[in-house]
């Protein structure tokens, strides 16, 4: 029974989150508004599977050593940053004339394959120090470390599975046959607004305090 509480502890956590804006949630909206609900989906599974990432340096013990040493902190901060900047560029740059919702499938692999879109949904994730210093904290709060690794690692696969989840909800919801036609008419504006705000969000990542 404790046990249980705990992972449903846990998973609200992990929820709350996960719905919270942040790098993650505009990477899966902007490749669901500009390119596909597929493209999306890819995006929303790659960042399920960087929780993995942070999820396993937790449990052995590197999550200690990233939250403590300023150094590491720093260098994971800044890689981040760099990549969140160098995503909202592309976007700031995208013609406003291509109309991305409405290419074919073909244009859509050509210009970013499933492939890729996880790739950049996993980055996105993997590369977000908020993230890492978030499991730390709460698995130091939630998981006990005489946990056997098996639980220990099952907290990991519920983790995954909720951020999957949602992402997965949010890239389909936004490429929805209704909404998308009011989201061509104003594709480009949304997508260079996303774009800005993945540089404000990597220029706030690169020189925040913690």
């Amino acid at each position: 029974m404790e046990l249980l509480l705990s992972l449903a502890a846990f998973g609200v956590v992990n929820f709350l989150a996960a719905v919270s804006p942040g790098p993650d949630f505009f990477v899966v909206s902007k490749n669901s508004i500009g390119y596909s609900r597929r493209i999306g989906v890819y995006t929303a599974l790659g960042v399920g599977c960087g929780i993995f990432v942070h999820v396993a340096y937790t449990i052995v013990g590197i999550g200690f050593v990233i939250s403590q040493s300023v150094v590491l902190f720093s260098l994971i901060k800044v890689w981040g940053a760099l990549y969140l900047c160098y995503l909202g560029i592309k976007l700031l740059r995208s013609k406003s004339e291509t109309n991305l919702l409405n290419a074919s499938t073909e244009k859509e692999t050509a210009e970013k394959t499933g492939w890729n879109a996880f790739g950049e949904g996993f980055l996105t994730n993997v590369l977000n120090p908020k993230a890492a210093v978030f499991f730390v904290s709460v698995f130091s709060q939630l998981v006990s470390p005489e946990l056997p690794i098996v639980l220990q690692s099952l907290y990991g696969v519920e983790a995954a599975v909720i951020v999957a989840a949602w992402f997965v909800f949010l890239a389909v919801t936004l490429s929805y046959s209704k909404i998308v036609p009011v989201l061509n008419r104003f594709q480009s504006h949304i997508l260079k607004a996303m774009g800005g705000v993945l540089i404000l969000l990597g220029i706030r990542l690169a020189f925040s305090k913690q």
